[in-house]
């Protein structure tokens, strides 16, 4: 019994020290390895990114330099016509030492929706996403005032918006029947469909303003003189 008193004692004064060495190693590796994940994180981090410039804008209206009438002309109108049906078109005119501006009018387009994608009327984002929404529709005009230095390009595309008498999902048809002893005419024809009041002006699509501005410029001024043998049927 002595001995057995004697040797539990000794058992444990020796686990203490075990423990608390124990102990303190794994703390200390824990915090050395949280100190290397620390640095680690710090070399790992990216580069901050560059600071996205926004695109070049061009003026509107844009001046461009001299160049033969027809072919700008004939640039403009091809343009255009990618993006909208042409209503009329009025060429520039001189009249003694005078020039009269040139007009290009188109009719109001629908705009397309992202159902659409090959339409090029509504680009891609936040103008597609409303003319996918909302009854939207635009009308192009550009206008080309010659001067001195060449000619001046003018786009405006203007927006307008929709405005019905009532809503699409709306209970009430258009032939619905009236109570308060008005005379109502009703046709078998009516469909109840919401009927188009009128348009509402909103703002200009500055966005599809610089697309065809944009493309008109890279199409008169980043082209090359065709070869000499295709003028005229010359061999040479």
């Amino acid at each position: 019994m002595p001995i057995l008193a004697f040797q539990e004692p000794e058992s444990r004064v020796g686990i203490g020290p075990a423990i608390s060495i124990a102990f303190l190693l794994v703390a200390f590796m824990a915090t050395g390895c949280g100190h290397g994940l620390i640095r680690n994180r710090s070399w790992s981090q990216s580069p901050p990114a560059e600071i996205q410039r926004p695109p070049q804008l061009l003026g509107n209206p844009l001046q461009v330099g001299e160049m033969d009438q027809d072919f700008f002309w004939n640039q403009i109108v091809d343009t255009v016509d990618d993006y909208f049906q042409i209503d009329y078109e009025t060429r520039m005119i001189k009249t003694g030492d005078q020039w009269l501006e040139g007009r290009i009018q188109t009719f109001p387009e629908i705009g397309a929706s992202y159902l659409e994608p090959w339409r090029k009327d509504a680009l891609p984002g936040f103008q597609r996403l409303q003319s996918s929404l909302q009854t939207i529709r635009r009308t192009g005009d550009v206008r080309i005032t010659p001067n001195g230095a060449g000619y001046q390009i003018q786009v405006t595309v203007s927006k307008e918006l929709e405005d019905v008498d009532r809503s699409l999902s709306g209970s009430d048809g258009s032939a619905a029947v009236r109570h308060d002893g008005s005379v109502v005419r009703t046709d078998a024809a009516l469909l109840g469909l919401p009927i188009t009041l009128d348009w509402i002006e909103q703002e200009r699509d500055t966005e599809l303003e610089q697309r065809i501005l944009k493309e008109i410029y890279g199409r008169v001024t980043d082209v090359s003189a065709p070869k000499r043998r295709f003028l005229h049927n010359d061999p040479r």
